[in-house]
């Protein structure tokens, strides 16, 4: 291990490691918000006055892109223009609350591939999906099937994105700017449309932030009659975008939003470990634990 014997003003990782600072900017709360893209499946229901009567109209489409901004309103549009900084890679589970419980996702944290097992916020790995290739699903019980379709494997997606023709909730227009955006893709179809364009830039040796994706939206049906949309995805590569400065400081701030996304969901993965294990495994950790110190005590 190399030990740094002078001040480098210029490599601010290795000295605030150096200096014993490098985790004091870490926190153990979730990472200040960014506004979450979603496709809205159902319409949005209006009033608007005909021939004297208030009727019923619908002001937004189903299929429509929806905006979330924290704290602030939901905006619209049909269409989208997605500039990625970075994508990731996550499980999700959702768990239906009872009397004493909300509803809740289960989350794990993000990575660059689903090849490791990741940890979650309920304190076990992959929100229950067990490791590795699983060969016959079908001789798994039936209860271990089900959880295993519960979780959702997530395209993470984030950047900037532009709404073509925003409106508000009232179908109204409204001038948008250019956004800092979060969009987990956990629908299997649309985690694949998106992947294309990432392979299409992979194949090509470009990156993500040089190039603008349009989505639009199609629509499918189930057999119950019910509609839903999934993405549908268009790469520009014929245009290539420059790289600013403020690019730079962007890619910065969205690296540092998926550590500390990270570190709040490994924070709560000890808590519920901990909080899992029985007497017997706590007296052997403190055994353990005594024995450190006993030795750094001697020493």
């Amino acid at each position: 291990m190399t030990q740094l014997t002078t001040i480098n003003t210029n490599n601010y990782a290795a000295m605030a490691k150096a200096m014993g600072i490098a985790n004091e900017a870490k926190s153990s709360s979730k990472s200040s918000s960014l506004a979450r893209l979603r496709i809205n499946h159902a319409p949005i229901m209006g009033i608007a006055e005909v021939k004297g009567k208030k009727v019923n109209v619908e002001v937004i489409e189903g299929g429509a892109y929806k905006l979330e901004i924290p704290d602030g309103p939901t905006y619209y549009a049909t269409s989208v223009k997605i500039r990625t900084f970075l994508q990731r890679f996550m499980y999700k589970r959702y768990v239906n609350g009872g009397a004493s419980s909300p509803n809740r996702f289960i989350k794990s944290i993000m990575a660059d591939d689903l090849n490791i097992d990741l940890k979650d916020n309920e304190g076990s790995f992959n929100c229950g999906k067990p490791a590795g290739y699983v060969k016959d699903f079908k001789a798994l019980p039936e209860k271990m099937q089900e959880l295993i379709k519960s979780i959702k494997r997530v395209r993470v997606i984030l950047g900037t994105v532009e709404l073509i023709d925003p409106m508000n909730d009232k179908g109204e227009p409204v001038d948008v700017p250019l956004t800092p955006f979060i969009w987990e893709v956990d629908n299997r179809d649309a985690f694949k449309e998106m992947g294309m364009c990432f392979n299409t830039l992979a194949k090509r040796q470009r990156l993500p932030v040089q190039h603008m994706i349009t989505a639009n939206t199609s629509e499918r049906k189930i057999p119950t009659g019910a509609s839903f949309y999934v993405p549908v995805a268009s790469l520009d590569m014929s245009n290539t975008l420059d790289i600013t400065d403020e690019d730079q400081v962007m890619f910065g701030d969205f690296l540092s939003w998926v550590d500390n996304y990270n570190d709040y969901i490994v924070n709560k993965w000890a808590e519920k470990a901990n909080s899992h294990m029985d007497d017997e495994d706590v007296d052997v950790v403190d055994t353990m634990v005594d024995i450190e110190v006993e030795e750094e005590e001697v020493a």
